[in-house]
């Protein structure tokens, strides 16, 4: 079981922001995306237009489009960083490519879904140590609701490897799936609608560096 514990994250907004990505090849994925016959959103981070939140802050953390991709480096202990696309939703399934670049494994990165505020909203999260669950933030604090901490699985691909991310949100129930998968469940009722994204954090150690592609938003 692995405990997890948070800050939320404050935001300070750049112009200019340079960095050099590991090389990174999601065509195979990219064309899985494409086939989703109920997809209502698609990105495959190709055009900078498209609403995601970009920025960069002091400690050297930034949210980032880079090689084609959405690039999240947090360089602080104990927070989550995120972006949204601003686009709102019901039941829906949303779905990203991920891989660590550097860092601790000790990390958590995954998915948004319902994201009311800052304060508010439900995270589908895994670790490059091989853990998996699903967090509600309500009121700012965080609660594991797929059970009491993070479980270890043999799904979630460890080390700097590509992970498949999955989250279903559907009325009150709440489905993860990682690499086609089920790794989570849960059935909470508190939020119903609201804003998707990806997300990335640290624990005890600083310095989590995620690539995420291919978004995927489709209807259920």
């Amino acid at each position: 079981m692995k405990p997890l514990f948070r800050m939320l994250v404050l935001i300070v907004m750049s112009s200019s922001l340079a960095a050099c990505a590991n090389s990174y090849d999601g065509s195979s994925r990219s064309l899985i995306a494409k086939s989703r016959p109920n997809a209502v959103f698609i990105d495959d981070f190709s055009n900078q237009d498209n609403g995601w939140e970009t920025w960069g802050d002091a400690n050297g953390s930034y949210v980032v489009y880079q090689n084609g991709g959405l690039r999240i480096l947090v360089m602080e202990k104990q927070f989550d960083y995120w972006s949204r696309p601003g686009k709102r939703f019901g039941d829906a399934r949303v779905e990203v490519d991920a891989i660590k670049l550097a860092g601790p494994n000790d990390n958590d990165f995954g998915l948004m879904c319902r994201y009311q505020d800052k304060n508010n909203f439900y995270a589908f999260l895994i670790s490059s140590d091989g853990y998996a669950g699903i967090l509600k933030v309500e009121d700012g604090k965080y609660k594991v609701v797929s059970g009491s901490q993070l479980t270890a699985t043999t799904q979630v691909r460890t080390g700097e490897a590509l992970n498949h991310i999955q989250a279903d949100c559907i009325g009150q129930t709440l489905t993860f799936l990682v690499n086609e998968q089920v790794v989570a469940q849960a059935q909470d009722g508190g939020f119903t609608t609201g804003e998707v994204g990806v997300i990335a954090g640290t624990n005890a150690n600083p310095g989590v560096d995620i690539f995420f592609d291919n978004f995927v938003v489709s209807k259920p």
